[in-house]
């Protein structure tokens, strides 16, 4: 890390005894990498710490910030997603609109709701208000078959994830289990190997998709218990007509007609609403969506904000779209220059700056009666993602940050609150990119990671500014 002549002049005019601890926090970042931070004092409003702060950078999930404020500005803490069920004549039509919490258990609930025995016509399911990709640009091919990388889409059962696992063998072999009643397949070619093998062969773990198909290939260390293993649904249409096949079985419904996608011509009345599941309120998915980082929920808030605030199917452009509109009409908060590209921070084409992200905690901050968002943050070394954060786990950190973490590729950034019970709380932005530590030799002694000691450090210094 590389700091003028000037710059830490500048430095160190400012009149806060912690300064110096933060500046030398930064020289414990490997070099090539690059931190845009911003600290202020939100008891005087004074910025107490800031370099690169208008540097676009990837914001990685601290985006979900965004997309819950804008999210709570437009709907309203009562909002909650419908999944609904109707008669169309003949027809029955299963109505989707994103909810990205809806479990394969409430859909099956619908139809014991319906009072159904038999359809006579058609099976429509109807997930026509979102449109367009189901990943948005910049995603990774290489996780598409992660559940964190589920697709966003109308279509949402169970997060659009499948869970399984992978069990060694000592003869080598490996053998994969999916639970019964989900409808995908899977080839399992996986060879069980010592560490040793491992090694000295580069044979990594692979997955491949075709459809809802997977293919598993290459090496898995002998394990004494099986490796669960998540896999993103890759064909939504598909897993949900399997999905509603099964539950008709299961409820023994007759279809007389097929099961088909889209709306049928026969308005729908609400009088011939059979059945319907309402989601939990924003709050509760909003914090979910915080504490677990839940790409799933964030972009499928994304798109449902692009469906009402543009009165049309919702996708993830005309989603991010919405998240700038409404912060800058209802918080006067102007991302006119920020990349958005989902809602969930996971594309990397995403880019936003230190002092944007500054703006949205100011007004978290400044209405949090109102709000009531920054509970709804993870706390440091207690909860959510940061439960078993390295840098969190010991006090005087644990405990005293209310703040969303964000990791890509290279990234690892944080923001959020620091001391909020003290006398001076501080607001904090640390967005560091381009981190790529030298790997450590084999048989080295082993060392603290470089963004350990970063964290640790500038946290800290944190906490002592917090107390002033």
């Amino acid at each position: 890390m590389f700091f003028s002549r000037y710059t830490l002049i500048a430095l160190s005019l400012i009149s806060f005894s912690s300064i110096a601890d933060i500046n030398e926090t930064l020289f414990s970042l490997p070099s090539g990498s690059r931190a845009a931070i911003t600290v202020e004092n939100l008891q005087s409003n004074k910025i107490a710490f800031q370099q690169k702060q208008d540097e676009l950078l990837p914001p990685a999930s601290t985006l979900k910030i965004a997309t819950a404020l804008a999210a709570r500005l437009a709907l309203g803490k009562e909002f909650s997603f419908e999944t609904s069920l109707y008669k169309a004549d003949k027809d029955i039509v299963l109505t989707f609109t994103g909810d990205p919490s809806l479990s394969r258990k409430q859909l099956s609930s619908l139809f014991d709701g319906g009072d159904i025995n038999t359809i006579q016509g058609d099976l429509w399911i109807d997930g026509t208000i979102f449109t367009g990709y189901e990943r948005a640009v910049g995603w990774p091919w290489d996780i598409l078959g992660v559940c964190y990388s589920a697709p966003s889409s109308a279509l949402s059962i169970d997060e659009n994830c499948v869970q399984a696992s992978i069990t060694t063998h000592n003869d080598g072999s490996t053998r994969v289990f999916v639970p019964i009643h989900q409808p995908i397949s899977f080839s399992n070619y996986v060879k069980s190997v010592s560490k040793k093998e491992q090694k000295s062969t580069f044979c990594d773990l692979e997955l491949t998709t075709q459809g809802n198909h997977y293919e598993l290939n290459g090496c898995l260390v002998k394990r004494n218990n099986p490796l669960p293993l998540k896999f993103a649904v890759q064909d939504t249409q598909d897993f949900t007509q399997k999905t509603i096949s099964k539950i008709l079985a299961e409820h023994n419904i007759t279809l007389n007609g097929e099961v088909r996608f889209g709306k049928p011509d026969t308005p729908l009345l609400t009088d011939n609403k059979l059945a319907i599941h309402h989601s939990k309120p924003l709050m509760e998915l909003l914090d979910h969506m915080l504490k677990k980082s839940d790409n799933h929920y964030a972009d499928n808030l994304t798109k449902i904000l692009g469906h009402l605030n543009y009165q049309q199917p919702g996708s993830f452009t005309n989603g991010t779209a919405a998240i700038k509109d409404i912060l800058l009409k209802q918080a006067n908060i102007d991302l006119s220059n920020a990349v958005l590209v989902d809602g969930s921070g996971l594309s990397r084409n995403n880019r936003m700056t230190a002092n944007q992200m500054k703006s949205i905690l100011q007004y978290l901050y400044k209405y949090d009666k109102e709000l009531g968002l920054i509970d709804l943050l993870p706390t440091s070394g207690i909860d959510g993602t940061l439960k078993y954060r390295n840098s969190m786990r010991k006090e005087p950190i644990k405990g005293s940050m209310k703040s969303k973490s964000g990791s890509l590729f290279g990234s690892y950034n944080m923001a959020g609150f620091v001391g909020l019970e003290n006398k001076a709380p501080q607001l904090f932005v640390q967005f560091v990119a381009d981190y790529h530590p030298v790997a450590a030799k084999e048989g080295a002694t082993p060392v603290e990671r470089p963004i350990d000691t970063f964290e640790k450090s500038f946290y800290q210094a944190l906490i002592e500014l917090s107390k002033d």
